[in-house]
This record gives structure tokens, C-alpha cells and sequence, in this order.
């Protein structure tokens, strides 16, 4: 068994993984892998009742995960301000990415919060979650 380094004494985890359910996994697959951009690190079927897919950020130390029970699963709508930030530097490319998604079918829609708005652009996934393409460095 391999271990990665943990991230310090007080939190010593080896790998981060923000998982979620949906009801619509192959727009998903299709929103963040062909349109995002993000690369798919893993995949599952069939699992007591569940499929999925993991996306790395942009490893597997750091990765999103979304699954779907093949009964289907209860999901509220998410409230506006509950977002998904990528901070990405190059105007160009931060555009290319929107455009991407916005010719795919998936819309813009104005931040809760206008500091998103601010630099950024916020397209809902197909489950009415906020991805914001900000266009700064980061923190």
C-alpha cells in the first residue's frame, strides 16, 4: 500500500474528495469532463445500487465525485451562492471554456453574489449547480 504524504498533523488526510449525487450522471460526465474540461480519474457501475465517475483537480489527491443510485435519489435544488470556483488566470482561456459550455447548451446565469460577477462567469451543471470561471490567480 502506497500513502501519500498527509496534509499536517491536525488534519492528517491523505486525499480530498467532494462527492455528490445527481439524477443525470451522463450530463454530468458531459458538463464537467467534455465541457469543464476536467480529466476523468475514475469510474464505477454497479456498485450496491450506484454509479459514479471521479474528475481530478488536476490530481487524484484532489477530486470531485458524483453519483447516481440506479432508483434515483432525492436532490433538492441547490441554493445560488453554493458554488464551485476555478480560478483561471488566462482571460482567453477562461472564455474558450465558457463558450464551450454555453455552444453545449448550458446557460449563464448572473452571482448571487456580484463579486463573482466581477471577473468571473457562472454557468449552472445540469443540476442547477454554480461553476464560476474566475478570472484571477487565486488566493
Amino acid at each position: 500500500m502506497t500513502v501519500r504524504k498527509e496534509w499536517s498533523s491536525s488534519v492528517p488526510a491523505v486525499q480530498f474528495r467532494v462527492a455528490r449525487p445527481t439524477n443525470q450522471l451522463e450530463r454530468i460526465i458531459e458538463f464537467y469532463g467534455e465541457g469543464l474540461g476536467l480529466e476523468k480519474v475514475g469510474e464505477f457501475s454497479k456498485h450496491e445500487g450506484y454509479g459514479g465517475v471521479m474528475f481530478g483537480l488536476p490530481d487524484l489527491t484532489y477530486h470531485l465525485e458524483f453519483t447516481q443510485h440506479e432508483n434515483g435519489s432525492s436532490i433538492p435544488r441547490p441554493p445560488e451562492d453554493h458554488l464551485l470556483v476555478f480560478y483561471v488566470a488566462d482571460t482567453f482561456k477562461k472564455n474558450e471554456i465558457a463558450n464551450r459550455l454555453i455552444k453545449m447548451g448550458y446557460r449563464q446565469v448572473p452571482s448571487e453574489n456580484p463579486y463573482w460577477d466581477r471577473g468571473g462567469i457562472t454557468i449552472e451543471d445540469p443540476d442547477g449547480y454554480r461553476v464560476v470561471l474566475m478570472n484571477t490567480v487565486g488566493i
